[in-house]
């Protein structure tokens, strides 16, 4: 039978998936040029608008806070596509649906440029984040079936590297359009990647396809799955501006949330083909890593978003020096992930995820010093530091996310850990920018307290500022800038204070999993991303 046909699941066949050999010389070249290609654009896009949420906001007359919305929007659009990767690749086959995702994505990229309101934006961004899912497990696939077994290896490091490239442009790229060009090319420049990326893929791969199978997919699961998590976005981002639990909206949005995601958990536990196989959780390794990794990525996530954010709105940096700030992140993670994946294969990751963690929270210490008059090179070198974090921080903690479970259960695994990480990172977002804002307000009201009329400080500072030349209110205006500045540099602080604390309590939470083998083969650090 033809990788092209389709069967029922009643048919014979279903289980027979055709078996390729390697790919060898330029067909191998060109094969891991276009998947690292379509990859590259895909995590370029997930990086390269952090840098320029204030940009955007500004040009569409919205906050810094609901400018975030475009992060959030396709982050979430995309961890709910992830666990139906499986399914979709059944129905279309795996070839035919990572080319028909990249044009896709093409083509809602285009859309992301042309919008014309948040509105638009954040739907256009939906759109891009829900086609872009199968993406990065796909690519994997793709790449471990165009090399030799003996040189899975060399395929996952020459794809990790690619996926790690990109937190290195993606804010320098950001950061140079959004201040010498529209803010718009930051999607229009995914058109010319993408075509090509897709065109070369499709002439690669299109006679290496897998079997497409009619398999029943959960859609009261599904349904439950998008209404629960986008209930609870949509609550988490709109609270703040809502004044929370005061606002009917919210506390309907929270019941919402609790209702449908109960409903979700009882119906993907009895349903007889779940969008989302809940059942792995009874796992100890694979509770205890995915909900390390969950929250890691999601307090790690926040403070990238949060950090070019501060460094644009309140020490008046422009987008292309948060983007030179931000992408040093990606080079000691490039050095450091070859050693890490050899390391695995001797040492319990434990042991390397602890020492992510102590980075992460030496790191996070280090930016809860900062102060107004701090310099780009001092924001720099903690950003630098963490690329070794990030190194062994994904893969040690897939391998123990992983470990024990049947091979053939792997690759729903893969993607329910991916789905939740995925989540906490858009839920990270939105709970750092609202505590953001919100410790910014408390500071203000004390420092208001110290600095007002009547305080010798105060009487003394607008004395100075009288002499040369300033009137009353020019005078109050410059101190209450002053003031704004302070308290939400000082909130920063108190926010990478906390992350400090989580990333410690965290490695407690990593010593709850026992790992019975170190699996460092492809089929392990593919889900690692």
């Amino acid at each position: 039978m033809s990788s092209d046909e389709t069967v029922t699941p009643s048919a014979p066949a279903k289980s027979k998936q055709p078996v390729y050999a390697p790919l060898e010389g330029r067909a191998r070249m060109f094969g891991t040029i276009a998947v690292s290609a379509a990859v590259f654009m895909n995590v370029l896009d997930s990086s390269i608008a952090n840098v320029s949420i204030p940009t955007i906001a500004g040009d569409l007359g919205v906050s810094a806070t609901q400018g975030t919305w475009v992060i959030t929007s396709f982050a979430v659009a995309n961890a709910i596509t992830i666990p139906l990767t499986g399914w979709l690749t059944q129905r279309f086959g795996q070839v035919r649906l990572f080319v028909m995702s990249i044009f896709l994505f093409v083509l809602s990229s285009w859309l992301c440029g042309l919008s014309w309101s948040i509105e638009s934006l954040v739907v256009f961004r939906i759109i891009q984040g829900a086609v872009a899912g199968p993406m990065i497990p796909l690519s994997q696939s793709l790449m471990l079936a165009s090399y030799p077994k003996e040189k899975a290896g060399m395929a996952l490091a020459l794809w990790s590297i690619t996926v790690l490239v990109g937190p290195v442009a993606g804010p320098l790229l950001g950061g140079v359009i959004s201040d010498n060009y529209n803010w718009s090319w930051i999607f229009y420049i995914n058109v010319p990647v993408g075509l090509l990326a897709g065109w070369g893929t499709w002439e690669i791969y299109k006679s290496r396809d897998s079997l497409r199978v009619r398999l029943p997919i959960d859609r009261i699961g599904l349904a439950l799955l998008i209404l629960w998590v986008g209930a609870l976005q949509l609550m988490l981002d709109k609270g703040k501006e809502l004044d929370w639990f005061s606002s009917s909206a919210i506390t309907t949005m929270a019941i919402v949330v609790v209702v449908s995601f109960v409903f979700f958990v009882i119906w993907e536990l009895t349903a007889k083909h779940p969008v989302v196989d809940l059942t792995l959780f009874k796992g100890r390794n694979f509770t205890s890593g995915t909900v390390t990794i969950s929250v890691a990525y999601g307090v790690f996530f926040g403070t990238v978003v949060l950090l070019p954010l501060w460094m644009q709105s309140t020490l008046g940096y422009t987008a292309t020096d948060a983007g030179i700030a931000s992408a040093p992140v990606g080079i000691l993670a490039i050095i450091f992930s070859p050693i890490v994946g050899k390391m695995l294969a001797k040492r319990d990751p434990r042991y390397i995820v602890t020492t992510s963690f102590l980075i992460f929270a030496l790191i996070s210490y280090m930016r809860a010093e900062f102060n107004t008059d701090v310099d780009i090179v001092t924001i720099m070198i903690p950003t630098f530091i963490q690329g070794a974090a990030m190194a062994m921080f994904f893969i040690p903690l897939t391998t123990i996310t992983l470990s024990g479970l049947d091979p053939h259960r792997i690759p729903a695994a893969a993607g329910l850990t991916n789905f939740v990480r995925v989540l906490f990172g858009a839920f990270g977002t939105s709970i750092t920018t609202t505590l953001w804002e919100n410790r910014a307000v408390l500071h203000h009201a004390h420092l208001a307290e110290i600095a007002r009329p009547g305080q010798p400080a105060f009487d003394a500072v607008m004395a100075g500022l009288h002499t040369k030349g300033m009137t009353q209110a020019q005078s109050a205006t410059l101190i209450n800038n002053l003031i704004n500045q302070q308290a939400f540099t000082m909130s920063a602080a108190d926010i990478f204070y906390a992350s400090a604390i989580l990333f410690l309590v965290l490695i407690g939470l990593v010593w709850f999993a026992r790992p019975k083998k170190v699996i460092a083969d492809g089929s392990l650090a593919a889900g690692a991303h």
